[in-house]
């Protein structure tokens, strides 16, 4: 997958100009929020779990070496095999070895971000496969050759207008005078043409949700059955999962799955739960004749020990992105790679680097829902500020920003020339907007004005407002108050 993301502000100002998407995303707004909000509310012990859910993974990544050794033992004993990769070359190159080693000819997937992170369809379809998303948002963003907006919703920027146009363009045969308006028809009209693919396909590859090192299983949430069908119909059964994903036992994931669908979609549960431990037993009626897992590391392990760690906790729910206000106005595509939103913010930098995904921290109002929403209670705010730091640091910041923070820091390190030059500022906005309340222009400020009004100040501070009606400003101020324990 192209990486554009050093392009964020372009891709925004697209994606403001598009008004297909706009409408897409105001309905998105409306179901996912009043969902989330209603699950919670119906669920009293909602953030006990919550404070679980963050407690079983903390344990869990400090001994993250002897789960996943744990797990891979359990895997084996199943009678499957675990493949470790590095980085996103290795794993491709895992799976593309599986399907030369069966003579594979179709490849069915389910949904997957981690497949997308390794752009495992590109290598696929270069190699000469036939690559089939199974997952219907994932099949109609494949058609449109595109990628996914939203980690559990894909295609969440499509319209269903534009789908049946994109179904009429792609499936042969389709008469030209069916309707194709309501949902219903084309959920039907795309499990038409995707239920031979589930029989045709040699290899079905998943992600997963959660791995229990217990029991050696992975675990998907979906809402579709389409995960199941993929799994269990090919010959061969691939995982391909991130380190990250490790659970310790089964108890842990039920734990775990008590938040994940009710942040993520406002569900008690989702449709369809399924374990996966090793290939088909003698007396299973069904299930592949191979299991494997592909366990991804992708600079995961460079995260651990650091304060980005706590995004390791992360269970891919979208609750920070369906939260946000800057998602909510642009869509994922504007954030240029894989991962969109507030956890994309994190994420993206620590995989491929601030100096590529520096500008995804600074796309962030700070207001702070990401963090109170998420289930796993990861202090997204905080960490978004830590790579802003690190971009200033490292020299990244644009010019103009570096100037202005150094200019801000001299002052704010001198605190009675700041509030000296910060009363006479004051007071000037405050004499020049008094008559309108506001400045439609406003040098230095520019990157405001040009699309809003700024408010003129009341032309003091609150500290010199508070003073001037009696408050105190100082611990000697309350001592003479008697206001002091």
């Amino acid at each position: 997958m192209q990486i554009k993301t050093p392009q964020f502000k372009e891709n925004s100002r697209e994606a403001l100009a598009d008004a297909n998407l706009q409408v897409a995303l105001g309905k998105m707004k409306e179901g996912f929020i009043g969902r989330r909000a209603k699950a919670r509310a119906a669920l009293p012990e909602f953030d006990a779990l919550r404070d679980q859910a963050r407690d079983i993974k903390n344990h869990t990544l400090d001994n993250i070496d002897f789960y996943l050794e744990t797990y891979e033992a359990a895997v084996t004993r199943s009678g499957g095999h675990v493949h470790w990769a590095e980085d996103a070359a290795e794993a491709r190159q895992i799976v593309l070895d599986l399907c030369k080693r069966v003579d594979a000819k179709s490849v069915t997937k389910g949904k997957s971000m981690i497949s997308e992170e390794i752009a495992l369809n590109g290598a696929l379809e270069e190699a000469g496969y036939e690559v089939v998303e199974t997952d219907l948002g994932e099949y109609i963003i494949q058609l449109r050759k595109e990628a996914p907006s939203h980690i559990i919703a894909p295609a969440v920027h499509v319209l269903k207008e534009q789908v049946a146009d994109d179904f009429r363009k792609h499936h042969t045969g389709l008469d030209p005078n069916r309707p194709l308006v309501e949902r219903k028809t084309l959920i039907s009209e795309a499990r038409s043409v995707l239920r031979q693919k589930y029989f045709d396909a040699d290899i079905g590859i998943t992600g997963a949700n959660f791995l229990i090192a217990e029991t050696g299983s992975s675990v998907i949430v979906t809402n579709e059955g389409n995960g199941d069908m993929t799994q269990t119909l090919p010959r061969v059964h691939v995982v391909i999962a991130s380190l990250e994903k490790i659970v310790p036992t089964l108890d842990d994931a039920s734990a775990i799955l008590r938040v994940l669908a009710r942040s993520a979609t406002g569900q008690d549960f989702s449709s369809y739960t399924t374990f996966s431990t090793g290939p088909r037993r003698a007396e299973d009626p069904d299930g592949p004749e191979e299991y494997h897992v592909i366990l991804l590391d992708n600079g995961r392990t460079k995260m651990l020990g650091t304060e980005f760690q706590d995004m390791l906790r992360c269970i891919r729910c979208g609750a920070c992105m369906n939260h946000c206000p800057v998602y909510g106005s642009v869509g994922g595509h504007a954030y240029g790679w894989v991962y969109p939103g507030p956890m994309g913010a994190v994420l993206t930098p620590s995989f491929i680097g601030v100096d590529q995904g520096g500008q995804l921290p600074n796309a962030s109002t700070f207001c702070g829902r990401c963090a109170d929403v998420c289930p796993m209670r990861i202090p997204l705010p905080k960490m978004m500020r830590a790579y802003r730091e690190m971009e200033f640091e490292n020299g990244l910041a644009p010019p103009a920003v570096r100037f202005g923070l150094d200019v801000w820091g001299f002052f704010a390190s001198r605190p009675k020339l700041y509030r000296m030059v910060s009363r006479i500022g004051l007071g000037l906005l405050g004499r020049f907007g008094r008559k309108r309340g506001r400045f439609s222009r406003l040098p230095l400020a520019s990157g405001w004005t040009d699309h809003r009004d700024m408010a003129a100040p009341p032309g003091k501070s609150f500290q010199d407002q508070w003073s001037s009606r009696g408050g105190a400003r100082t611990v000697s101020d309350l001592k003479r108050k008697g206001e002091t324990a």
